[in-house]
Order: structure tokens, then sequence, then C-alpha cells
């Protein structure tokens, strides 16, 4: 593998520096090269080049916003005996502390960059002479690519209707995996009343097509020494609050970071069923990974919300 990195690099120095990472689905090692240290995540089985193609094409994007640091993706290589490796730059990271007031502010201008960049827009429009900005806007929910949430490939088709793309393409894809591996007849009754339910939960309500980071738990977020770092993204854009559904699963995420993202992008009406919603994918999403562990918040969920 070294000497194949050595080649795609075009690195006359590749040595590993010690430094590993990773998590259930990935390993990882830092090396130093030519231009700099690097890092590399390594996946050996057939569906890693589709996931890392995701997670370069979400670095790309969040980096272009200039709202939030992430690590600077630089190439997806295929391994010769299967699998793939995503070489990124190596930041020096530790645990989330100094810095979680900034994360707040920076995750809401990432959200945010997309109606701003919107408002710019349709501001130079109306300015007779002046010139529309070269910066896309994106007036459509979904992705240019395929990202994995995990290890499974999300459906990212784009759609105008984000109740529609939510239902169809996040909670009802989820719920088709699970049928497949489980044919759960208490979670398909269950999904059959829910979804007919799902438009009265945004009622007044208009979803603007945010970009997200979409697997924001606390083991993706840390601090380096100029502030806040999020990495391992499944990004599309979708509603905000989606961001916060799998941040309030696992916690990790204090008050303060709460306090700073609301204090730009302030809780709607009705937020709490939402973000139960919203955590529902990522309950039938860990269903799907891990098992039938996660079968029961799922179903409670969905229990909750059909009343």
């Amino acid at each position: 593998m070294e000497a194949l990195l050595k080649r795609e690099l075009g690195t006359s120095t590749l040595k590993a520096t010690g430094h590993s990472g990773g998590g259930c689905i990935s390993d990882g090692l830092s090396y130093d090269t030519d231009t700099g240290r690097v890092f590399a995540k390594i996946n050996r089985k057939s569906e890693a080049r589709k996931m890392f193609d995701g997670e370069k094409a979400s670095l790309d994007a969040i980096l272009s916003t200039n709202t939030i640091k992430v690590p600077r993706p630089m190439k997806v290589v295929d391994l010769e005996g299967g699998g793939a490796v995503f070489v990124m730059e190596h930041v020096d990271m530790r645990s989330l502390n100094r810095y979680s007031t900034r994360l707040g502010e920076q995750l809401a201008d990432l959200h945010l960059h997309n109606k701003r960049q919107k408002e710019k827009r349709d501001k130079a429009e109306q300015t007779v002479g002046k010139s529309q900005s070269d910066d896309p806007v994106i007036d459509q929910f979904g992705f240019h690519k395929p990202t994995c949430c995990g290890y499974i490939p999300q459906v990212n088709d784009w759609q105008a209707d984000w109740v529609s793309f939510y239902a169809q393409q996040r909670l009802q894809h989820q719920l088709g995996l699970v049928e497949q591996s489980y044919g759960d007849r208490e979670a398909r009754e269950l999904w059959a009343g829910l979804q007919l339910k799902i438009p009265q939960l945004f009622s007044g309500i208009e979803v603007e097509p945010a970009l997200l980071h979409g697997d924001l738990w606390s083991g993706n977020v840390a601090e380096y020494s100029d502030g806040p770092i999020i990495f391992d993204p499944a990004s599309f854009y979708g509603h905000s609050e989606f961001e916060l559904a799998i941040a309030g699963m696992f916690g990790g995420f204090g008050k303060h970071f709460y306090s700073a993202y609301h204090g730009k992008i302030p809780k709607a009406a009705g937020f709490e069923k939402r973000l139960q919603l919203y955590q529902l994918f990522h309950y039938l999403n860990h269903w799907n990974h891990f098992g039938g562990s996660y079968r029961g918040s799922s179903l409670r969920i969905m229990k909750d919300l059909s009343k």
C-alpha cells in the first residue's frame, strides 16, 4: 500500500508517524510526505470507493463555504487487493473543550451559508447592471453524490419538497432495509400510520436547503489549536434541524454549543417533535448497522409520533 500511495501522491517520502485513528468502519494511519503530514483512511470492503468518494465530496462542499474547519481532502485511491484509501490533511486534534461556543456559531454559519448565498443572488438580480454571483445556490434537497452514514449509502436524489425527500429517501429507505433483514411486521404497520402524520409536523414551517454535515455526533467533532473541527461527514442539503438529532442522542454537546447555535438559528414551533422524527432516521440506521438493540428505540419514536 505504501508504494501505491507514494506513486499516487507523487511523493518520494512516505513515513508512518505512529499516529493512528479510525472507528468501527475504517482504519487510519498518518504519514509524513514531501509536502507535509497526511492522514489515510483505509477500508478493504468492496463499497469503500463509493463511501470515500461521498466523504470527499462532503468535505469539499463544507470547505467551499469557508464557515467551519474540516480536514482538507486530497485523493481517493483504489487498493490493488480491493477496497480504497482516502488521503486527507492530517490535523492534530483533541477532545472538544474550549471551543464549544464557536462550534455552535460556526455550525449555524454552515447551515445559513446557502440561504445567505440565495439572498445575495436575489439582491444582485434586483440591482440593474449587477452581475450575478458565481457562487452556486442550491434550491433543492439532496446532493450530487451518494454519501454514506456509516457504511450504508444514502439516497440523495434531488427533490424540491423536503417532507417528501425525508419520508422517501431517508425513512422509507431505512425501513426498506429493515424489512429486507428482519421482516418486522410492527415496524411496517407503524410506518403505514406515521407517514400520513409527517406533513402535520411541518405545518407553518418553511424549510430552506442547508448544507449539513449529516452525521454530527460527538465522535465526529473535536478541536485543534485554532478552533473547532468536524470530520467524517455524510453531507447533503436538508433541514438544518436534522443536524441536531444525532447530536442529542449520544450527548457530548453542552449548553454553550446549543446557546450559540440557536442564537443564530432560533428554534421554530414544533422543534421537539421534529427532532424525534429526525432521530428516528438515526435509530433505524443503527438498527441496520448494528442489529436489533436499536429496534425498541425506533418503534418507540414511531408510536409517539403516531399518536
